[in-house]
């Protein structure tokens, strides 16, 4: 082997200047109370100019005398596991992880450092530039050999739980610690994501713990970045224009585009980061569950149920996010089944008693979002959500008329029932023009089958509470049709103004809040660029109605431009940056959760992989 033109084997290092005896020596003085070489060897680890060939003599002579080295040197070890290796000539790096191998068997007491050490790399160098007289540190993104070094780093990796078994019960704290700060650089965050997620490929015992830790940041960006401060950002970065990685789920292939990349960029700085971590955990996705080309379905089950676990830990119960549960959308589009047991996972959660009340609302907003935006849904589907939503509510409705008390508008008692109601609703509006093609003569029949004049008019009076953009709509669209006719209540409710009851106290009353409710629609319009080009096809747009199906209170609502944007709701669904500390215990109920087995979702819902 050559190395500077030199045969290394054959030739002394070069240019190095060693004092002190070997390292053995250099132990055996440091023991009898002689620390002169001991330090000066240490001092000499951190050369920064140090040689490939050095390096070698030094990890070679380390190695004789590993079984030596304890927890009183551990200074000294961190200055060794310092040594810049990664990137180096290949007998440096084989080197490194014979020297690795060997301390890690004989001295466990040095795994976590090593560890440390590794994952140090999973993000680029830093570097420090000037800009505008301002020195601002950040990492090197222009590094050509980052996926060599990425390779190494988990070589070392899968070397080290080579020899110690319990190096993923170690390694998922370090993974925690180093996560880099989401102020960081998107191309710091992309990084250690990609490399957290290829950890997952070698250490399958904590990709549920991995992707917990990434979803988990990735909701702090998004509800740090909110629907309306997105949008002003687009809108100011298009008004100043006018005035002025190869390997496992590589995405580069499948995100470029004739524009450009800078076309891509979403404007929000917190968004784009969020942007950046959306493509690499969806083509993770891609990757993961698709083998040559082709579905494979176990391996896809086995990410929906992780990332399942994680919905209902953490997304579920946070109020305001509003990309990263695309991630499971995006999922589900890969067969019907997934689809189907998304829905019936909700459903569940929805008309259990056990559940806490936020949790069963924020699921019917779930199950209206999902049937309504998601363009792989069949219609078939539809309906049989709608039959299971709909038996419910009158269910409920019965139960309210033979309690034999007066009904009142109280959202802190019926609260999963209204969301029920306006997931009906919601689901209608998006859907009901598939619903009535082919057969209208059918269509109709099951619209009017439906028994929504009961929904409609009952004492608990859903469209009081209803936001004012669903019901208008849901009004004009049953009025076209004849199904039920809403006006009147409509009316009835604005002309009385009666008082909301929101608080479980019963106490406090809102009379002009236009989202009593604090609905939340999951699976409002994609706003981030590059990640949204896997959406786009799979997602159901705002289609406005034509004025001849318009009601009187719709008339003038429309906005022009709607077929460029996906107006519906014009911003009336206000969003919180809350994050609600629950996690329901529904995995067992869901019907892909259960390894043994599909699930036994209801008939409605049944379909084999």
């Amino acid at each position: 082997m050559e190395i500077d033109g030199r045969d290394f084997f054959n030739s002394p290092p070069i240019k190095t200047v060693r004092f002190g005896g070997t390292v053995a020596e250099t132990l055996a003085k440091h023991k009898r109370g002689d620390s002169n070489d001991y330090e000066l060897l240490a001092h000499q680890l951190t050369d920064p100019d140090i040689k490939d060939a050095q390096i070698i003599n030094w990890l070679q002579e380390f190695r004789g005398c590993v079984t030596q080295l304890t927890k009183d040197h551990e200074a000294l070890i961190l200055s060794v596991l310092r040594l810049p290796w990664v990137g180096r000539s290949k007998a440096v790096v084989e080197e490194y992880m014979a020297f690795l191998s060997n301390l890690v068997s004989a001295q466990t007491v040095f795994l976590r450092a090593c560890l440390k050490m590794v994952v140090s790399h999973f993000t680029p160098k830093r570097v420090t530039v000037c800009e505008g007289g301002v020195v601002v540190s950040d990492s090197d993104d222009e590094d050509e050999n980052l996926p060599r070094n990425f390779d190494q780093c988990h070589q070392a990796l899968q070397l080290i739980a080579r020899y110690v078994p319990s190096t993923s019960r170690f390694l998922m704290p370090i993974l925690q610690e180093n996560f880099p700060f989401v102020q960081k650089s998107s191309r710091s965050l992309e990084c250690y994501a990609h490399n957290l997620l290829r950890v997952t490929t070698y250490l399958p015992s904590i990709r549920r713990d991995i992707l917990e830790l990434i979803i988990g940041k990735m909701l702090k960006l998004d509800v740090g970045a909110s629907r309306s401060d997105i949008e002003e950002a687009e809108e100011n970065a298009v008004q100043g224009q006018g005035q002025s990685e190869e390997g496992l789920f590589d995405m580069d292939e499948d995100m470029s585009t004739t524009d450009g990349h800078s076309a891509l960029v979403t404007a929000h700085p917190v968004a784009e980061r969020l942007d950046t971590l959306m493509v690499v955990l969806m083509a993770y996705v891609k990757d993961i569950c698709h083998l040559n080309g082709s579905l494979n379905v176990e391996r896809t089950k086995e990410l929906y149920r992780d990332l399942m676990s994680i919905f209902d830990k953490l997304v579920l119960p946070t109020h305001g996010s509003s990309h990263v549960q695309f991630v499971l959308f995006y999922l589900c589009s890969f067969r019907l089944a997934f689809t189907e047991a998304f829905l019936d996972h909700q459903w569940k959660i929805l008309q259990s008693p056990s559940q806490p009340a936020v949790l069963r609302q924020a699921a019917a907003g779930y199950l209206g979002s999902f049937l309504a935006r998601a363009k792989f849904v069949p219609v078939s589907t539809v309906r049989a959500c709608l039959d299971l939503l709909l038996s419910w509510i009158h269910r409920y409705i019965d139960g309210q008329d033979s309690s034999g008390k007066q009904a009142c508008v109280d959202i802190s008692l019926h609260g999963p029932f209204y969301t029920a109601c306006q997931a009906v609703f919601y689901t209608l509006i998006f859907r009901h023009r598939a619903m009535l093609e082919g057969n209208m003569k059918k269509g109709l029949e099951y619209l009017q089958s439906l028994n929504l004049e009961r929904v409609v008019y009952c004492q608990l009076n859903p469209l009081k509470v209803c936001l004012p953009a669903v019901t208008s709509m849901f009004a004009a669209i049953t009025r076209k049709y004849q199904v039920v006719l809403c006006y009147t209540i409509i009316e009835r409710n604005n002309r009385q103004l009666l008082p909301v009851v929101r608080s479980s106290a019963g106490g406090d009353c809102v009379t002009t809040n236009t989202n009593p409710l604090d609905s939340f629609f999951p699976f409002d319009p994609y706003l981030l660029k590059r990640s949204g080009q896997l959406i786009e096809p799979l997602y159901q747009v705002w289609e406005e109605l034509a004025d001849a199906e318009l009601g009187p209170t719709q008339r003038g609502r429309q906005v022009s431009g709607a077929s460029e944007e996906d107006d519906f709701l014009c911003g009336e669904t206000a969003k919180s940056d809350g994050m609600v500390g629950m996690t329901p215990s529904s995995l067992d109920s869901n019907p892909l959760l259960s390894p043994s087995s599909v699930g036994s979702p209801p008939v409605s819902f049944q379909r084999p992989f």
